[in-house]
């Protein structure tokens, strides 16, 4: 599993030029599930998420989580984090879970996430989304389950 970590002031997602989901300060997350992952990896990366302390404390140092500056978040599913450029010009996608089991994980990650009583938003699974932010930094951080 791949988490896209983006620390935003703001962001939404639009479908068919609607906005779906749109956020305050906090961060926006590309989800990447591949055939491997499972609820007890999507736990860990949720852990990680929340308690991931990349906002600015008083002395201007990477000291807050999410929940200490009460930050929200915006999730999004995007298979394309598990394309494979080894052969060719063209990725192929076959290391991305199947849609259904990635859309469960996906639904299971995002009520998971709410459990924490963080404020959670989202895109719709397997939509053509177009996602606007306002990355805050820039702070991205790349969260993949085989190296946490």
């Amino acid at each position: 599993m791949k988490f896209v970590i983006q620390r935003v002031q703001n962001a939404n997602v639009e479908v068919n030029e609607k906005i779906v989901g749109k956020i305050k300060k906090g961060f926006l997350v590309f989800i990447g599930i591949s055939q491997k992952d499972t609820e007890a990896i999507a736990d860990s990366m949720i852990k990680k998420l929340i308690n991931l302390r990349i906002f600015r404390d008083e002395e201007d140092k990477m000291n807050l989580s999410l929940k200490d500056i009460q930050g929200e978040l915006l999730l999004i599913s995007q298979f394309t984090l598990y394309a494979d450029c080894k052969k060719g010009n063209r990725p192929s996608f076959t290391k991305s879970a199947k849609f259904d089991v990635a859309e469960n994980l996906y639904q299971y990650i995002i009520e998971e996430c709410k459990k924490t009583g963080i404020h959670v938003e989202t895109g719709i699974f397997g939509a053509d989304m177009k996602v606007n932010l306002i990355n805050d930094g820039p702070v991205t951080i790349l969260l993949d389950s085989d190296e946490i």
